[in-house]
Order: structure tokens, then C-alpha cells, then sequence
């Protein structure tokens, strides 16, 4: 069944302040956690869910359906957020929430393959119609390849003695299960680095998910695409589970709540230099306490709320 805690739950629609007659999106449906605790807070306004997992919708659907009917699933990856919206009629949204990471069911669902504490076929698409799986990526891309994404997406020390033996290994026969490559991973770290933190097979696990789903350009692309859509008070809300998740957010919340660098003298800030955001978490909200003492996922989670306070000018 397909079960997940959500993480920062209150906080994150909290931080949303959402109106009765509000249009809002949720660019992660997963069990439907966040977008239920939407649905009951709207009355006459409109939920739309992105997911691209099929089980997480169909568990998703009935669970909202007992709340109301006033919501839209999607099923796409939120990369599409503006080009879906529009198609629906929809140009300008009050709210728009992202929860990233991969749900609890697919970590704990063995034959999705995202889990190193599962045998399972080499697999960790989010959307199982996608072409490029983790078992493309370890057996077709070369060295150098392995080597930068197990280095950016999972800032793995020992990720050249890793793609090397990933790359020796599959000239053998190729690496097909999740058990396999956690072997080949045990293999090429010391015995003394895997005493020290947690599970050796985790960072080349995590890097190899976001190369499959290209997860962080995806996000940045669609965060974008959000500012772009809201209304004046509007908020987008972003939880994030990885650094570079959250250095993008964080970025971008900058750049575009920021007056940039001015002329010397000049007294004035001209309308058009003024920024159309402001954030609202001046620094991230992690979890309580009492939540990490019962959601051990919730350790790594940061929450950051930004919202717009001027319109556009006119394109």
C-alpha cells in the first residue's frame, strides 16, 4: 500500500496561507499528504497534482476523493507545470508547493530499485514510461561520466575507485541488481571510511536517482516556471532533502527578492529594479523534534517560502 509521512507537513501549509477560493498546485503528490491538508482548507477555489508515479496517484485519488471534489491529478512530471496549467485555463495560481525527494513507498517498495537495502532490478525511474533507468547509466556511461555525477549529485570521496570498478565489472557481464552494484560499491571504499557514516552504497545510490530523473534541473526549470505563475500574494513553499535541492532554492529566492547593485548616488530605486518577491523564511525551517523523533526522514528536510508582492510589467 502506498503509505508516506510527510515531512514539515504544517509548516509548509502554514507557510502557503491559503485562501478559501484560492487556485493551488501541488508539484508532488506522492500519498497526498500535502495537497489533503490543501483540499480541506479550499472551498470554491482548485487543487492541481502533478505526479508521475502511478500507484501514488491511484492511492492519492482516493484519498482526496473523500475530502472533495475539487482538485485535478496530472499525471507528468512538474517540469510541465506552465504548459499543463495553461491548457487547463489556468495562467495565474495562489499557491504552489514542492516536496522533493522520493516518496517512502518507493524506498521501500524493493522492485522499484531505489534502495540499496533491497535486491531489485537496477531501475529508480519516478516515471516508469521514461526510457533511461540506473541500470543504462552504470552499464553504458563511460568513466568520466560515473565519476561526475557520483561526485556532484552524491559527493562521494571514493567516486573514481567506484566507477572503476563499476566499469571492470560490467565489461565482465553487466550489472543488473541493486545488490550487485552495492557490492561493487563495498568493494571500492576503504573498510575504515564504511565504519564511519551510515551506508556505504547511499551517495552513489542518491547520485545515480538524480542522474535517472535529472532531478535538479528539472526542479530549477520548474521553479522558474512558478514565479512566473503566481498571483500578487501568492507563495511558493519548497521542501528539500539534498544540499544542491536547496542551493538551488535558495538561489533563486535570492536572486529574485534582492535589489541588485545600484550606481553610486543614485537616490531613488527605479519601479522596474524592484523586486516582485519577498521571502518569507529568512532561513530555512527544519523540523521539530518532536517530528524527527518520529520521521527519521525529516533530518535532512528545509523548508523555504517566498512570495510575490508586485506584478510583472506588462510583456
Amino acid at each position: 500500500m502506498f503509505e508516506h509521512v510527510s515531512v514539515l507537513l504544517n509548516e509548509a501549509i502554514d507557510g502557503l496561507n491559503i485562501k478559501s477560493d484560492g487556485i493551488y498546485v501541488d508539484c508532488t503528490l506522492g500519498a497526498g499528504g500535502h495537497s489533503a491538508e490543501i483540499l480541506k482548507r479550499i472551498d470554491t477555489g482548485h487543487l492541481y497534482c502533478f505526479d508521475q508515479d502511478e500507484e501514488a496517484i491511484q492511492a492519492a485519488t482516493e484519498r482526496l476523493q473523500n475530502i472533495s471534489n475539487h482538485f485535478t491529478i496530472i499525471h507528468t512530471n512538474f517540469k510541465n507545470i506552465k504548459s499543463v496549467l495553461y491548457d487547463q485555463g489556468i495562467e495565474h495560481v495562489d499557491g504552489i508547493l514542492f516536496d522533493l525527494g522520493v516518496s517512502s513507498p518507493q524506498f521501500d517498495e524493493g522492485y522499484r530499485g531505489f534502495s540499496y537495502n533491497y535486491d531489485a532490478k537496477l531501475d529508480m525511474r519516478m516515471d516508469m514510461n521514461q526510457s533511461l533507468s540506473a541500470y543504462d547509466i552504470v552499464n553504458t556511461y563511460s568513466y568520466e561520466q560515473l565519476v561526475k555525477i557520483l561526485y556532484r549529485y552524491g559527493d562521494e570521496k571514493y567516486a573514481k575507485n567506484i566507477a572503476r570498478n563499476i566499469e571492470r565489472q560490467r565489461n565482465i557481464k553487466p550489472i543488473e541488481t541493486t545488490f550487485e552494484l552495492v557490492d561493487i560499491i563495498k568493494q571500492s571504499i576503504p573498510a575504515a571510511a564504511k565504519r564511519k557514516s551510515g551506508h556505504p552504497a547511499k551517495k552513489t545510490f542518491q547520485a545515480i536517482r538524480i542522474a535517472v530523473n535529472d532531478e535538479l534541473n528539472v526542479f530549477e526549470d520548474a521553479l522558474h516556471d512558478s514565479l512566473d505563475l503566481l498571483n500578487i500574494n501568492g507563495r511558493i513553499a519548497v521542501i528539500t532533502f539534498h544540499s544542491l535541492e536547496d542551493k538551488i532554492c535558495k538561489y533563486t529566492f535570492n536572486e529574485v527578492s534582492t535589489i541588485p547593485k545600484l550606481p553610486k548616488g543614485m537616490p531613488i530605486v527605479p519601479d522596474n529594479l524592484k523586486p516582485k518577491f519577498q521571502k518569507i523564511t529568512k532561513k530555512p525551517i527544519v523540523a521539530s523534534d518532536e517530528e524527527l523523533n518520529i520521521n527519521h526522514r525529516a533530518h535532512s528536510a528545509k523548508l523555504r517560502i517566498i512570495e510575490r508582492i508586485e506584478k510583472d510589467e506588462e510583456k
